[in-house]
């Protein structure tokens, strides 16, 4: 193989890197802590595309394409909505796409989706002339071998990861160098509510557990609960820097692991500058893509994996939304499924769906009769095991309609508890325990 002592002077600027994008093409962007700022600004300048689409999960920063002065330039289709984009969707400038994050990559490697470009975050090539997808392998590992073309922002700072993180430098069409932090999302304060769910959480995992969860305030409370438990393993889609506590307290050890054993493994992080230390060419953390990560038959081969994973709504039946809002795309499907199915599969495994009892500052209760108008079902009644809110975690699987609905109801804000027993009885013709009936 070449030298690659002067990799460097084959660089340009993120606008030079971009002058090969032509109208109509089909470009993917690198999510999360990896999206390739200096390139998606760059793009955002072209004035003379029309009809390039961009295909992309949860990006940090700004998503200048989804602007509406863009309208007709640029088309996002989220894998996964973030804030950036939402308003985008609503007003007909983007799209969504429902599909579980294992499923992504052959979207990409089928064809399905014809990719002509992958915008890349990159760690830099190493002397065997081989970069990283660093904090992001999720998608775009398939992304990068299914392009026609790979531009790259190869970041100084971008953490060397191990596992499956490979992109070949040889494979980079067109690049330009950055030496900047990675976008950092601080570790949350978890509030009353959140940190009463945490404990509920807690409860809920024995030594030894394989973990899953996301990031946010829900999860972080759950593993500040975590400090009594005894070699607990990680196999998740994302991790923040509460694992990093945990494997520093010698909580984490993933000795019991069936698939990976001794070693985390993820498939992205998102976090602070601590976090991208410690996956920084750290063999005890491995990167793989989602549909390894999130295959069922994968996560079932490790014994009581305890998948955690949030809601926006569930009804008195158990059907759970997660992605939307109404008809308005708050998110997307993720890993919920995969993780659900997979952690209900797994020995000893528990299922979690955790979320506050009610929203708008207590106006509303989360727990519904019935599921908003448009609002997208992501975790079906049939899927569904426990269901934690601040008020308790209750176990739906094997359950009737009538045991469930008086389940949930136990577990709802008690401000809600009696007009949703009142609806129960005027759709089921059963009257729940409780409040009296009027």
């Amino acid at each position: 193989m070449a030298s690659l002592i002067d990799w460097k002077t084959r660089a340009t600027s993120a606008d030079a890197a971009v002058s090969c994008i032509t109208s109509g093409m089909r470009v993917f962007v690198h999510g999360a802590a990896a999206t390739p700022a200096p390139l998606v600004e760059a793009l955002s300048r072209r004035t003379d595309l029309a009809d390039v689409t961009l295909y992309h999960l949860h990006t940090t920063g700004p998503a200048p394409f989804a602007a509406p002065e863009h309208e007709g330039r640029f088309f996002s289709i989220s894998l996964f909505a973030a804030a950036p984009v939402r308003e985008a969707i609503a007003a007909g400038r983007g799209d969504y796409i429902p599909i579980f994050l294992s499923d992504i990559p052959a979207l990409f490697t089928s064809g399905r989706v014809p990719l002509d470009v992958a915008l890349l975050q990159l760690s830099p090539p190493d002397a065997h002339g081989y970069c990283t997808l660093g904090s992001s392998v999720d998608t775009a590992l398939a992304a990068s071998r299914a392009a026609r073309l790979v531009i790259a922002e190869i970041n100084e700072q971008m953490p060397r990861t191990h596992g499956n993180t490979l992109v070949p430098f040889s494979r980079i069409d067109a690049f330009t160098v950055t030496d900047r932090p990675l976008a950092v999302l601080p570790p949350s304060k978890p509030s009353v509510v959140e940190d009463a769910i945490g404990g509920h959480i807690a409860a809920l995992v024995p030594d030894r557990a394989t973990l899953q969860m996301g990031i946010g305030a829900i999860p972080d409370a759950a593993l500040r609960r975590l400090f009594e438990k005894h070699d607990l393993g990680i196999h998740t889609e994302m991790f923040s820097d509460g694992i990093v506590d945990l494997v520093e307290a010698g909580v984490v050890t993933n000795r019991f692991k069936r698939v990976h054993p001794g070693r985390i493994t993820t498939s992205f992080v998102m976090g602070t500058r601590r976090l991208y230390d410690f996956v920084n060419d750290n063999p005890f953390v491995e990167f793989y893509p989602s549909d390894h990560t999130n295959d069922t038959a994968v996560i079932r081969r490790n014994p009581h994996v305890v998948a955690i994973n949030a809601a926006i709504e569930i009804d008195l039946s158990g059907q759970v939304v997660a992605d939307s809002i109404g008809f308005r795309i708050y998110s997307g499907i993720g890993g919920q499924m995969d993780f659900i199915r997979g952690a209900a599969l797994s020995p000893g495994g528990v299922p979690i769906i955790a979320l506050p009892s009610t929203a708008s500052n207590g106006r509303v209760s989360r727990i519904v009769a019935t599921i908003n108008p448009g609002a997208g079902v992501v975790t079906t009644r049939g899927h569904v095991h426990w269901v934690v809110t601040e008020y308790g975690a209750v176990d739906l699987f094997g359950k009737t309609l009538r045991e469930r609905g008086e389940l949930l109801v136990g577990i709802a804000h008690p401000d809600f508890r009696g007009e949703l027993r009142r609806a129960f009885t005027a759709a089921r013709r059963v009257v729940l325990p409780g409040d009296p009936v009027a």
